[in-house]
């Protein structure tokens, strides 16, 4: 299945890092947020992906045109200015990337809109390019075939605002970080369309939440896929140093790939 990222958008809540790079490019260890979700999805096998372009569209472009030179070892004449790589680099990415321009101003449901003559044939996976989890993709696709829906999400408990606390009796036994329980379920933005999706999208389509997929739910072709496990999405810098420290640390639950 062929997975979309809406990558587009300008990132305002996270300013302090989207003056220079768009949100997804934003990095989480040596890597931007758009590559950890990609290898997630590659993890499975789902290793075609459309990317819709928009704010600095551009820097995407650069680091796909350049990624395979960035992560190799080269040899460089400088008599000639000719370039050979001295190894693979990250070769086994052995993916197929589609980067369109989906417009500086457009909504996520005009974006998802001017997708459709490469997504017209088959289901499709689609998220945003600003969160990362350890959800089971094709679990997903499964649930989504058996509810025969016309749409799938994947449901997340989000982080709590606050630490949790343990008890031993009494006593605190220890702190809990942010534990995954948050106050009821949200959309996690993991989910699978069918092609008709695109009857309910235009190209004026402003938010593919409250335009295309509540319309969705309405006419009963919405289904859910429960995920009790981790999620987190990047729209703070506070949220953007967490994932960071549970990257460094070597905490990442959405690192499902060696």
């Amino acid at each position: 299945m062929k997975v979309v990222i809406l990558a587009g958008g300008r990132g305002s809540r996270l300013a302090e890092l989207t003056e220079v790079v768009p949100k997804p490019m934003v990095r989480i260890g040596e890597r931007p947020m758009l590559w950890h979700i990609m290898k997630h999805f590659a993890r499975f096998g789902h290793k075609e992906f459309v990317v819709a372009l928009g704010y600095k569209g551009y820097v995407i472009k650069e680091f796909f045109l350049q990624y395979r030179l960035l992560s190799a070892s080269l040899t460089v004449d400088l008599a000639d200015g000719s370039t050979s790589v001295l190894d693979g680099g990250d070769a086994a990415d052995d993916w197929k990337v589609h980067l369109v321009e989906t417009g500086l101003e457009t909504g996520t449901g005009g974006r998802l809109h001017r997708l459709a003559p490469w997504l017209r044939d088959e289901p499709f996976f689609l998220t945003y390019g600003d969160g990362v989890s350890d959800v089971d993709v094709d679990s997903l696709a499964a649930s989504h075939r058996r509810a025969g829906a016309l749409a799938t999400i994947t449901a997340v408990r989000p982080p709590s605002r606050f630490g949790g606390l343990a008890f031993n009796g009494d006593k605190v036994s220890e702190f809990i970080e942010k534990p995954q329980i948050g106050e009821g379920w949200i959309n996690g933005g993991f989910m699978v369309f069918e092609p008709g999706i695109f009857g309910y999208t235009n190209d004026r389509t402003d938010s593919l939440e409250k335009e295309v997929l509540e319309r969705v739910a309405l006419d009963g072709r919405l289904a859910a896929h429960r995920h009790e496990g981790f999620w987190q999405c990047m729209d703070t810098l506070r949220e953007r140093d967490l994932l960071e420290d549970l990257w460094q640390s070597g905490k990442a639950a959405w690192k499902t790939w060696r």
